[in-house]
């Protein structure tokens, strides 16, 4: 990585309160607020029709944003009642500090101060976390054979597979 500049996120993004994290205690919620919406190019919009998409601002969320190499929950966005899947749920990212934007495809309408239940896939879930715990033991192994002096150097982590660097001096 010879690194690089990072774009500046969108103005827009920083008035929004911080999102309320739940997702170490559960993979679903009800009664999520929609606080905002935003379409490509970054412009906000009050509302996503069936077949668009946009990135969705939730009051709180279960679904764990990209970090550090691992890449965010998927699932779904919920009718109030639980009958209708509103959105696809692609992905969850932050470009602020504290503030989850949920990557959705909207199946039907989604509007600005809409209630929906946030779902995470369970099973999409369990797979990352088994490869993020993968990357964990790699590093210990790598630190006991080769030294304390190993470090990991970057990673993916997704549900299907794990990419572990690391920095060590001799090949």
């Amino acid at each position: 990585w010879k690194g690089g500049s990072k774009a500046s996120a969108n103005p827009e993004f920083s008035k929004f309160e911080r999102t309320d994290f739940r997702g170490y205690d559960a993979t679903s919620l009800q009664d999520a607020l929609v606080r905002g919406i935003f379409i490509p190019g970054g412009k906000m919009t009050d509302s996503l029709v069936p077949g668009q998409e946009g990135e969705v601002i939730l009051d709180k969320t279960p679904f764990y944003a990209d970090s550090g190499g691992q890449v965010g929950d998927v699932g779904w966005l919920y009718s109030p009642d639980g009958n209708q899947v509103l959105g696809d749920v692609l992905g969850c990212f932050m470009p602020v500090q504290g503030v989850r934007f949920h990557k959705v495809r909207a199946r039907a309408p989604i509007a600005k101060g809409d209630l929906v239940n946030p779902v995470v896939d369970d099973e999409v879930r369990r797979s990352t976390m088994r490869n993020h715990t993968g990357t964990h033991l790699l590093h210990a192994a790598l630190r006991e054979v080769l030294g304390s002096h190993v470090k990991q150097a970057g990673s993916l982590v997704d549900p299907s597979h794990l990419r572990f660097d690391f920095s060590h001096f001799a090949s």
